[in-house]
């Protein structure tokens, strides 16, 4: 069904600085599907931009860490590989030699994993008031605060190189106030998104846009990788400065809901007043007959509390759930470019470079299947048996991908892809379309605002996971890394079963409406 749209008249304030310098943006000048696309856009550009300055950490590892003993020869985590680089100075030789300390001795690579919990135990813990703070402030100025604080921590990151930085503290501190600021962004760019775009246009939409995590993954790679032979520092500079740039598009000209620019959608019309809020019924929640009880305002959106919405039918299985997905998803994030470093390939080691860039296939097949694991959802109409759907054909593809991503570099492109793609397809299902659906469900009778504190419930309990991941990696893999590739077979199982109960009601659901008749048939 179309969405139907009117504009208002005359549109009400407030309007984004950009619209003032550049009128012709506002309408009836530009429809509908114009700042929709430009909403699209400019939040698709900032994530991107938050998931690109989180990359160089796991560049920088294999350059910051100690020595590994393989079984057949040292590989120096940190000898320099850019001799035959034009650009490598000897002074940049000399640094990346012996590696960083305090990274560079026996306890590196533990280090470098309490170095990853330090941010993403930040950015879990940030999340979930950083929800609470978005569904009760100006979204688009919360969203450009997070993104300046996040590149200017990262810069400073950064700048232990060039100030020759050793202090252990010095970047757990820096990592601790970095996840905070960057908790900010997901919540934001949910909420907006949700602001915009119908239910049922949801799932292809928000996989297309999710890809941004991926792409962002991806950018970062390219950048950090390219300029380490100048010195690790680089890495992060640019990433950083990156963010900030983004950061003044989105206080220019984002635009956090469609009546911000004079268009109104009906169904969106009632949402409740801080009494609806206040009158539970929770027994009716928890059941999912009905939901908040209480007088209704036209036009007044509020912040939903934190436990109501946790009680929020769905909520805390797909919350749970993607805690063990995201654990799964940022060991790679974290680490892949690291086991690549040190896994010989056909026989051959790579280079930090090669490591940093070949880990982008497992991005790429990340994006490919936040858009496949969409293009599904709508197409059958369930989210959780979608998100099973690809969870339980990622225990297989990472089995494969650790006994044969080995042989050779044509298999481990091949294999890496195919993980990539089934690991991040229920991860961007639930973090993007699922979140929203949970957010807008009519249980809180159409509450817009309790977007972002339901997106930030969820992505904030993957977080827990996705900072328990690397530093269990960090630990385990200096006992080998099929320790590590059975923790992570272990939790995608388990994200599964967290699903078993959603999946069985959505099927439920289908027959009862009279679909899915191939299934009634098949299983009886």
């Amino acid at each position: 069904m179309m969405m139907q749209v009117k504009t208002l008249d005359p549109p009400p304030p407030p309007w984004p600085p950009g619209f003032t310098v550049f009128p012709n943006l506002k309408p009836p000048h530009r429809t509908l599907p114009f700042h929709q696309f430009l909403v699209l856009f400019l939040t698709f550009t900032a994530y991107s931009s938050f998931h690109a300055s989180r990359k160089p950490p796991s560049i920088v590892k294999s350059i910051l860490g100690p020595e590994v003993q393989t079984a057949n020869t040292t590989i120096h985590v940190v000898a320099s590989v850019f001799n035959s680089d034009p650009f490598q100075s000897s002074q940049n030789l000399g640094k990346n030699a012996t590696g960083w300390a305090p990274f560079n001795d026996l306890r590196g690579t533990h280090r470098l994993g309490e170095l990853d919990l330090s941010f993403l135990l930040a950015y879990s813990v940030g999340m979930y008031f950083a929800g609470h703070i978005g569904d009760s402030f100006d979204l688009r100025l919360f969203l450009t605060i997070g993104m300046v604080g996040s590149g200017c921590l990262v810069i400073f990151f950064g700048l232990g190189y060039f100030l020759d930085v050793h202090s252990f503290a010095f970047f757990v501190i820096v990592q601790i106030l970095c996840g905070l600021f960057q908790s900010i962004g997901w919540p934001c760019v949910v909420a907006v998104v949700g602001n915009w775009f119908e239910k049922s246009k949801r799932g292809l939409i928000m996989g297309i846009w999710n890809s941004q995590a991926s792409v962002g993954n991806i950018i970062g790679s390219v950048v950090a990788s390219s300029v380490l032979g100048f010195g690790w520092g680089w890495c992060f500079v640019l990433p950083g400065t990156l963010i900030i740039i983004v950061a003044v598009l989105v206080y220019l000209f984002l635009v956090v809901s469609p009546e911000n620019v004079g268009f109104e959608f009906p169904e969106m019309e009632i949402e409740m007043s801080v009494e609806a809020v206040a009158l539970v019924d929770s027994e009716k929640v928890e059941s999912g007959e009905e939901g908040f009880v209480g007088s209704v305002d036209e036009g007044v959106s509020v912040a939903i509390g934190f436990l109501e919405a946790w009680r929020l039918p769905g909520v805390a299985p797909y919350a749970f759930s993607l805690f063990f997905s995201k654990l799964v998803a940022y060991t790679f994030l974290y680490w892949l470019p690291f086991y690549l470093r040190h896994t010989a390939i056909g026989g051959v080691h790579v280079s930090h470079r090669t490591a940093g860039i070949l880990s982008t296939i497992f991005d790429i097949g990340g994006v490919a299947g936040g858009i496949l694991a969409g293009f599904i959802s709508d197409l059958i109409e369930a989210q959780a048996v979608s998100s099973l759907l690809f969870f339980l054909l990622s225990i297989p593809a990472l089995v494969l991908y650790r006994i044969y991503g080995s042989v050779s570099m044509v298999w481990n492109i091949a294999l890496m892809f195919v993980s990539g793609l089934l690991v991040n397809g229920p991860y961007s299902l639930i973090t993007t379309a699922v979140a929203t659906d949970l957010g807008t469900q009519s249980v809180i009778k159409g509450n817009s605002r309790a977007l972002a504190t339901v997106s930030a419930i969820i992505d904030g309990t993957g977080s827990v996971g996705a900072a328990i991941g690397p530093l269990l990696a960090g630990y385990i893999s200096t006992g080998g890394w099929n320790s590590v590739f059975f923790m992570l077979i272990v939790s995608i199982f388990l994200a599964s079963l967290l699903l078993i109960h959603l999946v069985k009601n959505e099927i439920k659901g289908k027959l009862n409406e009279g679909k899915w008749l191939w299934f009634h048939v098949i299983t009886h």
